[in-house]
């Protein structure tokens, strides 16, 4: 539940229930926070040490549980540990991929420790994990599917008399239908969510071919070291050809790898979970991608996917020649070296030229001296209001009250009510990039439609703060 300033009059509130999200990326870390009485930024950490570890020590166990020895296992879990994903929530963190991470390992050893569903064990595991899931991340109800339909056809497998695969599916459908209704009703109807907005079809390569090459992008960090693919915020690595020619690339690679694991792994337990996650992750983010929800073209939604190619194809080269172990190590070497780097600088990044304020989140949308300045408002004022473009600076705001506005494109059509507040209340400041100078501030000021005479304060070179009375 989020308390907003009104449109229809400043001065009041509403409130505004946000859906599009998880809760545990916030819970978790306030319930450390409590305990502890650390700032954000230091019950991230915390939250992230402990997930990560958890997640390690849960996939350890899953692995071992399927069948793989106890040196692949380990050894498993250590290429894991070397990936970009596992460090990079320490330079911002990234909440729900950070849970997920905790849980999915569990969740998988879970659905492979029964034997029947006819019985209140695995029901209540079914229930309980589809609530701890969601809570974890909201993108987790495809895992959920796919878990549960392994579960299905391991316990119904032993039978060909159909009735019995009906019986185990109405079995498990109780629980499983009734954890996704009270996650549906008591949360994702209460609010807009990732579902809830599409746009027309669109029938592209990178629609099917994205999650085809799943394995090589997550597994193999190929996303991670590429700077994204196709989503890439800090500028694109190839040349439009280029990289759907490296599209192309990852995904006959990653066909191919999926073909050599199902084949050569004698492991039916395996071949199940890497085939059923594989083929449900291809259905569900092909789907998405066609009809264009929110959901962005990048490897850590398929994270999952790369986590379980891990152990087959290390089993697969522990028994292979000497010069593909080798090929194999440096191609590990490498990811750890990348992974090390990144780290390391971007812990540099963060000390050296992050900005910080009572939170102690590093803020990449300002820089100290408006902040600064921001604080310094927000200590003198209790009525203020503040107006930020990026939704992570009002965790600095304390004493006053403040509005985030999506940030408005340079050339796209926008909905003037997002940005539409009428009458008044005490001062306000708008924060602004400097390039906002002109059409896009002009819009921001007129949207305060009590407000006149709004002055420009010019903190720094990169940052305008907008200020009326």
């Amino acid at each position: 539940m989020r308390i907003n300033p009104d449109h229809d009059n400043i001065a009041a509130n509403y409130r505004e229930f946000l859906s599009w999200w998880s809760p545990g990326q916030y819970l978790l870390p306030l319930l450390f926070k409590s305990i502890f009485s650390l700032n954000l930024g230091q019950t991230s950490v915390v939250t992230i040490t402990v997930c990560a570890l958890i997640g390690l020590f849960g996939f350890y166990q899953f692995f071992k549980k399927i069948g793989f020895s106890a040196i692949i296992s380990v050894l498993s879990v250590a290429f894991i540990a070397c990936q970009q994903a596992y460090v990079a929530p320490y330079i911002f963190y990234n909440g729900g991929e950070v849970l997920l991470f905790a849980f999915a390992g569990w969740f998988l050893y879970g659905c492979f420790s029964f034997e029947r569903v006819n019985n209140w064990k695995p029901l209540l595991f079914i229930l309980a994990a589809g609530l701890i899931g969601f809570f974890c991340k909201s993108s987790f109800m495809w895992i959920y599917a796919a878990g549960l339909l392994c579960l299905w056809i391991r316990v119904s497998q032993s039978s060909k008399e159909i009735v019995k695969w009906i019986i185990n599916g109405i079995w498990m459908g109780i629980p499983a239908v009734a954890s996704v209704a009270i996650i549906f009703f008591g949360y994702l109807s209460r609010g807009h969510n990732p579902a809830s907005q599409s746009h027309h079809i669109r029938l592209a390569l990178e629609t099917f071919a994205f999650p085809l090459a799943s394995p090589v992008l997550a597994g193999f960090s190929g996303d991670d070291l590429v700077h994204g693919l196709l989503f890439h915020p800090d500028g694109p690595m190839f040349t439009p050809k280029g990289t759907i020619l490296v599209l192309i690339a990852m995904t006959i690679v990653s066909v191919w790898l999926m073909y050599v694991l199902l084949k050569y792994v004698n492991n039916k337990n395996y071949r199940l979970v890497l085939g059923v996650f594989y083929g449900v992750a291809f259905l569900f983010f092909s789907y998405a991608y066609l009809r264009q929800l929110a959901i962005s073209y990048e490897g850590r939604h398929f994270r999952i996917v790369g986590l379980l190619i891990v152990p087959g194809t290390l089993y697969l080269v522990s028994r292979a020649k000497a010069i593909y172990k080798v090929l194999f190590g440096l191609i590990w070497l490498f990811i750890a070296i990348t992974s090390v780097g990144f780290l390391s600088h971007g812990y540099k990044v963060n000390i050296d030229e992050g900005v910080h304020g009572p939170s102690g989140l590093t803020q990449q949308f300002i820089d100290q001296e408006t902040l600064n300045f921001v604080l310094q408002q927000d200590k003198l004022h209790s009525d203020a209001i503040f107006v930020f473009v990026s939704p992570d600076l009002g965790l600095e705001i304390n004493h006053c009250r403040f509005i985030t506005l999506q940030p408005i494109p340079k050339h796209s059509h926008i909905d003037m009510y997002d940005y539409s507040y009428k009458g008044h209340a005490g001062p306000i400041y708008i924060v602004l990039p400097i390039d906002y100078q002109g059409v896009r501030a002009g819009i921001i000021e007129r949207g305060f439609r009590g407000y006149r005479n709004f002055k420009r304060a010019l903190i720094t070179d990169d940052y305008v703060v907008l200020k009326a009375e």
